[in-house]
């Protein structure tokens, strides 16, 4: 091994480290070579190395004796060497810079130097570091050495590549975000798309299913499955008079709030109607006598409903009206002259005809020659429809309306009570669930029994109550004696017992009589009907009677005249 021992040998003495050369390697001391001889380079570390043997920080198995006691580093150790280097280990020939002895150096893993009998331990070769070291006095640094990160082996530098990773990763987490935030709100997108289709869906069945177009399912039998329960009726009667040629025309304005649908039912003056004694008297007749009040009772008897009031109105507040609500439209079926001789028609034929107020009033009074009153009627009928088309369905501004006419109203029937019944049939008109009907009466004037069924049963309540529980029971009569003077007998026979007579008209001879009710609760009124009339007991029986009575008798050839 050349001229040294081998390191393994226990008499083995390690070479003395007395510097660095300028690549930062020991220098060590030769056998047989002087100390003084070579000039060494301080090493911080090796000092340091050498005093952790000193300090008690480390342990050196080949340092031969050294100091069990830990001693405090002296930055003048130095100079009891005899080298006269500086605290660096750079001889500059003169008195070290003065150190602040009151601080110790703490440099982690670092030890004082060995004591001269003691075998120096070789340092590790440190890596990252410059051959020359800096002076430890910041004054003796040296300005022409800079350091960098390269020679520091912890110090990362920046990576290009691995900013672009970076940068790569966040895009992609962006994308992939982006993506979810997209498929999100497709999903959103839908769910509210289906959520919209299914309300359209329920919304048009239900449409459907209102207006009855419903396979299978018509307005026949929406209508027929609402009158099977009981039903609310809202009832007004209007007289119009005729103020320049005289007459009336009656109505029935009925609002069915169950099956929200309106009617106008047309009476004629023809029907007969019963008079506060009980006599047998014309629709017309009653109006001009009795007053409204008087008629009124006199329907509800026959017809057996409930009129809440009476509207009369005259044909110059008929005109204000029609003006006010701004002209009707009427599918006019004649033409009507002007009562202006040689002039052009009043009201033309034809369908969608604009009527101002006069030409409404001479539309719904005129009555050809030769023709029926129901003609007159039906277009009374027309006018009154086109008005509820064309009238305000508030019934705040209904009655605005109402009391712009300025008109006297009978006391059942104040202003506010009938702004709101026609803003409730106006409703009805403007969405097409209003119709016009006629009550079909025979000519003596008592009801048929189409009336009774379609009319009074349908449209009016279907089976007749008595409208308060002590009123008078109704009892139809149709006679079938064979004899005029049957149901005149019959009648004052009723009237002096109580009873409200309803006049059935005329029927087939029958050779005896019978008293149908309808209800076994109304079988005692039925028996003490039979006894008034002096018929026998047998003659009651549970049946049919007509829709607008509690009870009807059928007069046959046993029934006696008086």
């Amino acid at each position: 091994m050349n001229d040294r021992q081998n390191p393994y040998d226990p008499y083995y003495q390690q070479p003395q480290i007395v510097g660095y050369d300028e690549y930062g390697q020991p220098v060590y001391q030769q056998p047989g070579q002087h100390q003084e001889q070579q000039p060494q380079q301080y090493d911080p570390y090796a000092q340091q190395q050498g005093q952790q043997g000193q300090q008690g920080y480390g342990y050196d198995p080949y340092g031969g004796q050294q100091s069990q006691q830990p001693q405090q580093y002296d930055p003048y150790a130095s100079q009891q060497q005899g080298y006269g280097y500086d605290g660096y280990g750079y001889d500059t020939g003169q008195q070290p810079a003065a150190v602040d002895t009151t601080a110790q150096w703490s440099i982690p893993q670092q030890a004082p130097a060995p004591a001269p009998e003691s075998a120096p331990q070789q340092p590790e070769p440190r890596s990252g570091f410059d051959s020359e070291p800096e002076p430890a006095v910041p004054e003796q640094r040296r300005s022409d050495r800079e350091y960098g990160t390269g020679q520091f082996s912890f110090i990362e530098e920046p990576d290009e590549d691995s900013e672009d990773v970076i940068d790569w990763l966040k895009f992609t987490e962006s994308r992939s975000e982006r993506r979810e935030e997209a498929r999100r709100r497709g999903r959103n997108r839908m769910v509210a798309l289906v959520v919209v289709v299914a309300l359209v869906v329920v919304g048009g069945v239900g449409y459907l299913w209102s207006a009855g177009k419903l396979p299978g399912l018509g307005g026949s039998e929406k209508e027929n499955t609402a009158t099977t329960g009981p039903q609310q009726r809202d009832v007004i009667v209007v007289h119009l008079h005729n103020t320049k040629k005289g007459g009336t025309s009656t109505a029935l304005l009925v609002d069915n709030v169950t099956t929200k649908q309106g009617t106008t039912v047309l009476l004629p003056n023809s029907l007969a109607v019963s008079d506060d004694e009980g006599n047998t008297t014309t629709l017309g007749k009653s109006v001009d006598d009795d007053g409204s009040t008087g008629t009124r009772e006199s329907i509800d008897t026959l017809l057996g409903t409930k009129i809440s009031g009476t509207w009369r109105l005259d044909t110059p507040y008929l005109e204000n009206l029609v003006d006010l609500v701004g002209n009707i439209e009427v599918d006019t079926d004649t033409d009507v002259p002007d009562t202006k001789k040689d002039a052009s028609p009043l009201v033309k034929k034809g369908e969608a005809q604009t009527l101002s107020g006069q030409m409404a009033v001479a539309y719904a009074t005129y009555r050809g020659t030769g023709e029926a009153e129901a003609k007159q009627l039906m277009r009374f009928g027309q006018v009154m429809r086109g008005v509820l088309r064309k009238i305000s369905d508030d019934p705040k501004a209904a009655t605005v309306t109402v009391q712009t006419l300025a008109q006297i109203l009978d006391p059942s029937l104040p202003e506010k009570d009938l702004g709101a019944s026609l803003a409730k049939l106006a409703e009805h008109a403007k969405i097409g669930d209003y119709k016009t009907a006629l009550l079909p009466v025979q000519a003596d004037g008592t009801l048929t029994d189409a009336a009774t069924e379609s009319v009074v049963k349908d449209i009016l309540g279907g089976t007749v109550k008595a409208p308060d529980q002590d009123a008078a029971v109704r009892v139809g009569v149709r006679n079938g004696t064979g004899n005029a003077g049957g149901t005149e007998s019959a009648r004052i026979a009723l009237v002096n017992g109580g009873y409200a007579f309803v006049g059935g008209g005329n029927t087939g001879i029958e050779a005896s009589s019978e008293v149908l009710y309808r209800d076994a609760a109304d079988k005692d009124k039925a028996t003490q009907v039979a006894k008034t009339l002096g018929l026998p007991v047998s003659a009651v029986k549970r049946g049919k009677p007509a829709a607008n009575a509690d009870v009807s008798v059928v007069l046959g050839q046993d029934y006696k005249i008086k």
